[in-house]
């Protein structure tokens, strides 16, 4: 069985957003493991139109653990508001974390 890391993309006004994790996802713990999920789910967000804020990152506050545990607001915008219930989707395989956004219905 493949893991996987599965959370709702939340919208913080004039912040950015925070993932809010699925039951039972438990993200990395291995430095390496973290950076390439962080990293995938940052080409994913991209893909789906996800633009960065204005607002500068607080790299003591703001890192890529907090951000996959729930705990931090990381400077992305979705492109329009959004309709639907945002999610980031990953399956961490051996070949590295595949991630994409799907938007489900509220």
């Amino acid at each position: 069985m493949t893991a996987s890391y599965v959370a709702r993309i939340v919208q913080v006004p004039d912040h950015g957003i925070r993932f809010e994790p699925a039951e039972g996802t438990v993200p990395p713990e291995q430095p390496t493991e973290v950076n390439l999920l962080g990293m995938a789910i940052a080409l994913a967000l991209g893909a789906a139109g996800y633009r960065h804020h204005p607002e500068p990152r607080d790299p003591e506050l703001q890192t890529l653990a907090a951000l996959l545990g729930g705990d931090a607001v990381m400077p992305w915008l979705p492109a329009a508001d959004a309709t639907t219930d945002a999610y980031i989707v990953c399956e961490l395989t051996p070949a590295g974390p595949q991630c994409e956004v799907q938007q489900r219905p509220r």
